[in-house]
């Protein structure tokens, strides 16, 4: 039997796991400003601040670089460029293109030509000033047409095609060509791009960095050093925001000050301000899209052939992943019974564009919304009803264009239970007598669907380590691969872990990601830090409970089917015992107490050569409905209502993901309407604060805003716990509101012209586009 402390009554809070609504674990720390970000943390004796030398040419061949007045400016330390690199002079994730300092040749505005270390911020900024770099210009590509005269890529243009989509062009009973360009964005991260580097004996370093990937920044690191990854340690306790802008342009940050702590022996930050940061960092791409649809006069399509090109910018980084998923996105929830999608990557003198949330889908699915209500504007047939006409569905209209299956297709159930919550017919109805007898003020609306795939579409990366150690009090120590970056991922991992025990939240603390606990992780993108690092964490729990399972069987001579974790205890032979007395017993008897977890996802491969696989482990899904309200005088517009309904699966914290639905829809209108880059003709970004670009503020938030999970959730695959991702999705449920703009604007002319209107949708533009469409309705 027992002893009384085994059984004894514990003070504990109730039990909470899997699909418990409960707030972000740092919740209470961001509201009272207490959370501790890398600038936050106590400044270590004899810390040196790092500053940048950067290009003001976008494409130019350095002919004289002179560093002497900067070497000698006061508080300098020292002055590092190309040459003082110990290892190799690239910080790139994939193509050897990226420069930690420029060699020779500058690529774009912004580039790093050579750092400063100084005793203040301030003197190292000053000290900057002090370079004279004189330059022989070379022809320089800033735009995607300047870039096409010029045939300048990153790599040959891509295919992707499905049937014979130019026969059934030349067959198809209607057919309308068109044209429409996608904007970029900023990722305008709270917290920006910053490295805190301490030197360790033997020439090792530890870095704090602002990062999603810490393994790729510890690799470019001892790239840089010339040494091995094990003399580079990269740690994260959490982000004040991502958004993919931290997946690969942390890298240079954090050599950069790691290169400095090194030479020196002493501490080194680097933490460029707002205006740096937007200068130094890439963005969304931009892109250009030009389509030719078949279709019939119900509206179902028949044929298509897209075009689509991007911005990529002066190097590589991820633009071939992010320009494939744009292909594999222009279905999203449609059947494209002949289809050609070809993609090319323009190379352009501006900073490398790279990862922002969703990844190029968004700007693919755009583009595919766009050919939905151009098909509705040129039959007449309402713009919902075009796009349920043309749904995935059974065997014979499931197969994408990269041959993958859809074998999970929800769109139909969510659209028609949205279509009918919100009562999108008799407020079309309401909002087409609106605007017959309103001359300036128009509304508009529209319902898109969205379907995700999830999964990094480069294989390898579908991977994920933990590391959990449970002490003999009963407490747990949890580490995992993925970084925190304010998306609430650390607490559903700690959740998936209570459940595995059933034990109360409180018991489980998760540290920083740190590259010596888990070795070789991914970056947290591609919507799947849940997915992947849940499932390593319960891996790694449940070899734990089985270890503990076995002990309690031989130590109460008991079965092992009668050997339960409950919320009460741990219960052997229908006795229950206390969860921390029950812990320390095995401790006591030498069980290991500490496992690793591992987690590949299965099932999915994919040939890049002939752009056919599955790519997708699964698809999320989602539908939004958005009503705009706009000024044909001014351009001014308002969105006055957004209705969600999004498929997360069997939520694992619905608050968390309702928080992730509603400011990722934000977060895409943004980009489709108030969030303009603009570079001037030599290359120079010209929107780099928050007095020229502006993001979406709380009053930009529509009044009305209904989101909500759908309840019917599911995921036919096993994730953890038939959960589904809900990083990335909801962004794209804002293309709704670009289409109920062009709604609006259409009314302008009576919906007799299809309007042109680009993204984004800025006041300027929905006023040029309102003057257009008078213009031509009028000649119509």
């Amino acid at each position: 039997m027992a002893d009384s402390a085994a059984t004894a009554p514990v003070e504990t809070a109730p039990f909470q796991g899997v699909s418990a609504p409960l707030p972000h674990d740092s919740a209470a720390r961001h509201v009272a400003g207490s959370a501790v970000y890398i600038d936050d943390m106590p400044e270590p004796a004899g810390l040196l601040h790092v500053a940048f030398g950067m290009s003001t040419k976008a494409h130019a061949r350095i002919t004289r670089m002179d560093l002497s007045a900067v070497r000698t400016a006061p508080g300098v330390v020292l002055v590092l460029s190309a040459e003082d690199i110990p290892g190799e002079n690239d910080v790139s994730p994939v193509i050897h293109d990226d420069k930690l300092f420029a060699a020779g040749e500058v690529y774009c505005v912004g580039q790093s030509l050579f750092a400063v270390a100084a005793t203040s911020i301030a003197a190292a900024r000053a000290a900057t000033t002090k370079a004279i770099v004189e330059y022989e210009d070379l022809p320089a590509a800033i735009d995607i047409a300047a870039a096409r005269e010029m045939d300048l890529k990153i790599e040959a243009s891509q295919r992707m095609a499905r049937g014979d989509s130019q026969a059934a062009l030349a067959t198809s009973p209607r057919r309308v060509q068109g044209k429409f360009t996608i904007g970029g964005q900023d990722h305008f991260y709270l917290e920006g791009q910053i490295a805190l580097a301490t030197p360790r004996e033997d020439g090792d370093v530890h870095v704090w960095s602002s990062t999603q990937h810490p393994t790729e920044v510890q690799h470019l690191i001892a790239r840089v050093l010339g040494r091995p990854d094990h003399s580079v340690t990269v740690e994260v306790r959490r982000m004040g925001g991502g958004f993919g802008g931290k997946e690969t342009q942390a890298s240079l940050f954090a050599a950069a000050a790691a290169l400095v702590a090194v030479k020196t022996g002493r501490p080194a930050k680097a933490r460029p301000d707002r205006d740096e940061d937007m200068v130094m960092t890439g963005k969304r791409h931009d892109f250009e899209a030009a389509y030719d649809v078949g279709f019939d006069e119900d509206g179902r399509l028949t044929g298509l052939a897209l075009e689509l090109a991007s911005r990529c910018g002066a190097t590589t980084d991820l633009s071939m992943a992010i320009n494939d998923r744009a292909m594999f996105h222009v279905d999203n929830t449609y059947f494209l019974p002949a289809i050609e999608i070809v993609s090319h990557r323009f190379k352009t003198h501006t900073v490398s564009n790279t990862a922002f949330r969703g990844f190029g889908g968004p700007q693919g699915m755009i583009a595919i919304e766009r050919v939905m209500d151009a098909v509705a504007a040129a039959t007449g047939i309402d713009p919902l009803e075009v796009r349920r006409r043309n749904l995935y569905g059974g065997e014979g209209r499931n197969l994408t264009p990269y041959h993958q299956v859809v074998e999970d297709n929800v769109a139909p159930q969510l659209i028609d239970e949205l279509a009918a919550s919100c009562a999108y017919d008799a407020r079309r109805r309401e909002i087409e007598a609106f605007n017959a007898k309103s001359p300036v003020l128009k509304k508009g609306i529209a319902l898109t669907p969205v379907k995700f795939g999830i999964s990094f579409t480069t294989t390898f990366l579908n991977q994920a380590g933990a590391l959990i150690h449970l002490y003999a009090d009963g407490s747990i120590m949890l580490n995992h691969g993925g970084t925190e970056m304010g998306q609430g991922l650390n607490v559903k991992i700690a959740q998936i872990v209570a459940n595995a025990f059933q034990v109360e939240i409180g018991r489980v603390k998760i540290t920083s990601t740190v590259t010596d606990k888990v070795p070789n992780t991914s970056a947290t993108a591609a919507s799947s830090g849940a997915d992947l690092n849940g499932m390593a964490a319960l891996n790694a729990a449940e070899t734990i409970k089985a270890r503990l399972v076995s002990f309690a069987a031989k130590k109460w001579n008991c079965p092992e089917h009668d050997i339960a974790f409950t919320p009460d205890g741990v219960r052997v032979c229908g006795e229950t015992f206390e969860f921390g007395w029950f812990i320390r017993q095995a401790y006591l008897a030498r069980i290991s107490l500490s496992s690793t977890g591992y987690y590949a996802t299965p099932k999915i491969h994919y040939d890049r050569a002939t752009h056919t696989g599955r790519p997708f482990y699964y698809f999320a899904y989602g539908a939004a409905c958005s009503e705009v309200l706009i000024d044909t005088l001014t351009g001014e517009m308002k969105v006055t209502r957004a209705d969600i309904l999004h498929d997360v699966g069997k939520s694992l914290n619905p608050a968390i993901d309702l928080g992730q639905i509603e400011g990722g829809f934000v977060q895409g209108m943004g980009w489709l309407t108030t969030e303009e880059l603009v570079y001037d003709a030599q290359g120079r970004l010209r929107t780099h604060a928050p007095s020229t670009y502006k993001i979406p503020t709380c009053g930009d938030r529509p009044a009305h805003l209904d989101v909500r999970l759908w309840k019917a959730g599911r995921n036919v695959e096993a994730t953890v716990h038939r959960s589904k991702a809900v990083g990335e999705p909801p962004l794209m449920l804002a293309i709704s509101v670009h289409s109920a703009i062009n709604h609006a604007v259409a009314s302008v002319g009576d919906g007799k012209v299809f309007p042109q209107l680009d993204a984004p949708a800025t006041p300027e533009a929905i006023l040029m586009a309102c003057e257009d469409v008078r213009r031509r309705a009028a000649d119509a």
